[in-house]
């Protein structure tokens, strides 16, 4: 039976971002801060790509999590804070680059998969898989912000200063974990409101 664009959308996705990052990693801003946020972007993927045969994600969730993955690969390709995006902030009037605050805002996507995988299994009920994907996020920003500081303290001066990509806010890992916070919420209202039609909540066997 011939395979439909739909079930290779994941493989698909894959590829693309394979070239992506390859191509993005040729000639960074900063060697450096490209390998630090090369790291979660790899480690991430790695995931995916090995657990892909036990477990598929609704494409809907393979989607919003691909987002965070090609966001974050090109900031660090160009160190967050110098990403060529100052014109959203002219629109905004903002002071500072905010194209690490969408990052962050993306990361909350993966709450979306994450109370997937409890809803289609049948291990949780709503409420308590609703709950797990949003606590599951706060507490990766929360630790996320823990080794950006880490990392920022023990490397060279330059490149931890980018890696933080505070550009100058004291609040910045507060604001940041936020984002990530908004964006779970946000991913976890698509979840409830239109995951039903995604095929987000139909029931999957636990290994084929």
């Amino acid at each position: 039976m011939s395979r439909t664009f739909a079930d290779r959308l994941p493989e698909m996705l894959a590829s693309v971002f394979v070239v992506f990052f390859i191509v993005l990693g040729i000639a960074p801003a900063d060697r450096a801060v490209w390998i630090a946020e090369a790291v979660p972007v790899v480690f991430v993927f790695t995931i995916l790509v090995f657990t892909a045969r036990r477990y598929r994600f609704s494409n809907a969730a393979y989607l919003l999590m691909s987002f965070w993955l090609f966001w974050h690969t090109v900031g660090g390709h160009f160190t967050f804070a110098a990403v060529p995006f100052g014109f959203v902030s002219d629109i905004i009037g903002a002071s500072r680059n905010h194209f690490d605050r969408i990052g962050h805002f993306s990361v909350g996507f993966y709450a979306y998969a994450f109370t997937e995988i409890l809803v289609r299994r049948r291990l949780a009920g709503p409420v308590v898989s609703t709950l797990f994907g949003l606590f599951a996020i706060m507490s990766v920003a929360a630790g996320y912000e823990i080794l950006e500081w880490w990392y920022a303290v023990s490397s060279d001066p330059e490149a931890g200063i980018a890696v933080l990509g505070s550009q100058g806010d004291i609040w910045d890992a507060q604001k940041d974990m936020l984002s990530d916070t908004l964006g779970a919420l946000f991913s976890l209202a698509l979840f409830w409101t239109a995951g039903r039609r995604w095929g987000s909540h139909d029931p999957v066997p636990s290994a084929r």
